[in-house]
Order: C-alpha cells, then sequence, then structure tokens
C-alpha cells in the first residue's frame, strides 16, 4: 500500500537566533536602564555634597559659626579669613610668597568669592565647567599652601604628611571636573533651565 505523502505546511519564518539576540538586546537594555539612573542620582548626590562642603567653608568663615571659625572673629566681625591659613604656612617652595599674602584684603575677597562662587553654582547645578576651574585654581593653591610632599616642616618637625600627591585636595580637583564633564547639573538642580539660557547657548564654556 502506497504512503501518502503529507503536504508540507509552511507555518512562518522563524528565526530563533535572531530572536534571542533580541530578547537578550532587550534584557539588557532593561539593566541599563536602573543603571544609568543609579549613577545620575550618584553623581547628583555628589554634586550637592561637594558644593555643601565649599558653602560652609564659606558661611562658617563669614559669620565665625564656632567650628573652623571661632565665634567673634568671623569675616563679617573683622577677621581676615585667610590670614591664619597662609601665615601658617611652613613648607614649600611659596612659604614667604604666602605669608606676605597673609591679611590682604584683596586675597580674603578672592578666597571668599571663590568658595561661594564654586558651592552655589555646584548646589544649584549651573555653571559647572566655570566652578570646575575656578574650584581647581583655588584647590591648587590650597595644595602649595599645604605642600603635602614635604616630609618635615620649616622648623624641622614633621609635616605628618599622610600622601605626597594624593591628598583631598587633588581629590576634590578630580570631583569638580568629573562633574562638569558629565553634566551632573540637570538632576536636582537648574541644569537644563541653565543650559537654555540664550547666553549659554552661545558660550558653550559657561554649561
Amino acid at each position: 500500500m502506497a504512503v501518502q505523502e503529507q503536504p508540507h505546511r509552511h507555518t512562518g519564518f522563524h528565526f530563533p537566533s535572531l530572536r534571542r539576540t533580541g530578547q537578550a538586546r532587550a534584557r539588557s537594555e532593561d539593566a541599563t536602564v536602573p543603571a544609568t539612573g543609579v549613577r545620575t542620582y550618584a553623581l547628583a548626590g555628589l554634586r550637592l555634597l561637594t558644593g555643601f562642603v565649599f558653602l560652609w567653608a564659606f558661611l562658617d568663615k563669614t559669620f565665625g559659626l564656632g567650628y573652623a571659625t571661632p565665634s567673634g572673629k568671623g569675616w563679617l566681625d573683622g577677621g581676615s579669613p585667610a590670614k591664619g591659613f597662609l601665615g601658617g604656612v611652613a613648607a614649600g617652595p611659596m612659604e614667604s610668597t604666602f605669608h606676605s599674602w597673609a591679611g590682604a584684603g584683596w586675597v580674603d575677597w578672592l578666597f571668599m568669592a571663590g568658595l561661594l562662587g564654586v558651592g552655589a553654582a555646584l548646589v544649584a547645578g549651573v555653571a559647572l565647567w566655570p566652578a570646575a576651574v575656578a574650584g581647581t585654581v583655588l584647590l591648587a593653591f590650597m595644595w602649595l599652601a599645604e605642600w603635602p610632599p614635604a616630609r618635615h616642616l620649616s622648623d624641622g618637625s614633621p609635616s605628618m604628611s599622610t600622601n605626597p600627591f594624593a591628598d583631598y585636595h587633588v581629590i576634590y580637583a578630580v570631583v569638580l571636573i568629573t562633574l562638569a564633564a558629565a553634566g551632573a547639573g540637570a538632576t536636582w538642580g537648574l541644569g537644563r533651565f541653565w543650559e537654555r539660557l540664550p547666553f549659554v547657548r552661545r558660550n558653550p564654556w559657561l554649561r
């Protein structure tokens, strides 16, 4: 008896490998969304905390809140915000220069303007590149004043430096540059509004 062949039925084209690849890509993209969100919020939090570091230093030195600046010796009380720091420099190639700057009005104004400007920009999430440049310059001078590479101070006593190069000034400078490069002002900040302003569009370096 002859066996009747069953007609071949086409049920459509199937590409299992492509389908699996597409599903894997979709899963990968789904996993990327939360990771990107975490990075965004982490950078925003880092921006706010770093900004508060600068703002707090400004407020403490201005009003003498009793922390790094004793009560009654704030800037508003007639004290010099930078005199004590620069007058206490005891190492480095600019030691005598910093001593001559201690108590100078122009130094106090530049120092306080830098603290306020960088701190306010970071907290608001605007002008992150100017803040990064100004903050890095300020931190560089502070690094020179403390001079971490020194093993001994001018009087021969140990400097107590914990690291000759990568101290907190360098870390803060890298943080400022990272925040500006990542455009970290949009989340929990006014970054998007700032970038839409006409004069910022004409001058991208202000972002």
